[in-house]
């Protein structure tokens, strides 16, 4: 596949350490739901610095998003694209992932792997087909949870929200454990989206195998 130079049109903040990145759409280039491409910054010093980020729009829309992590240390590539103005660019190379939907289940993410699941779940809705679907989404902080209110509008009860360094009567609070997923998962004959840091991911896929889900059932991508 051939580099392709993006510009961006808009960018705005979504968390406190989350940022939206909107730029235009080059002629041919395609994406399923859940899939990255490798972003590089076009300009000196940090072209050769590509990084994985999702997509975050809908392979229908005439323009790219991407719903990207910041991480404040100086030389990090995501600080530097938290600086970036309209009309600065970024070169776009290989698209990839491991995540793709394959049918009704239950999503899983930890704090910034919940990225896969933004275009998926916007794509099912573009289809009217949400369904039974439902999201399990660990963070440490309120202030973490990435589309509270859009996740909330398009799966109502079916988004179940889990912070680990906060309590509040309106959200599960500490970490997916084999416990929480049994109050909150009826069904474990069913598909399992699992997106997240290697330690949650090894941790989630042990509980799941104690209650009966096998290897087959489970779609995972590490950050």
């Amino acid at each position: 596949m051939s580099n392709h130079i993006l510009k961006i049109v808009s960018t705005n903040h979504v968390t406190h350490d989350v940022l939206r990145i909107v730029t235009n759409k080059p002629k041919g280039l395609n994406f399923i739901p859940g899939q990255a491409a490798n972003i590089a910054i076009n300009k000196n010093g940090w072209k050769k610095e590509e990084r994985p980020f999702t997509f975050s729009n809908l392979p229908s829309n005439d323009f790219l998003e991407f719903t990207i992590k910041i991480y404040t240390e100086p030389d990090s590539v995501t600080n530097e694209l938290n600086e970036l103005k309209k009309d600065d660019e970024l070169v776009l190379h290989d698209v990839f992932g491991a995540i793709a939907y394959k049918g009704e289940g239950v999503f899983i993410a930890g704090g910034a792997g919940v990225t896969p699941f933004i275009s998926i779940f916007r794509d099912l809705k573009a289809k009217n087909e949400i369904g039974k679907n439902m999201l399990l989404f660990a963070n440490k902080t309120k202030a973490d949870i990435i589309l509270e209110k859009e996740f909330r509008e398009l799966l109502g009860d079916a988004f179940i929200n889990i912070l680990s360094e906060e309590k509040s009567e309106i959200y599960h609070y500490g970490k997916v454990t084999e416990a929480f997923l049994k109050d909150n998962v009826k069904d474990f004959n069913q598909r399992f989206y699992i997106c997240g840091p290697p330690p949650m991911i090894e941790e989630v896929e042990k509980h799941l195998s104690k209650l009966g889900v096998k290897e087959s059932q489970i779609t995972k991508e590490i950050l």
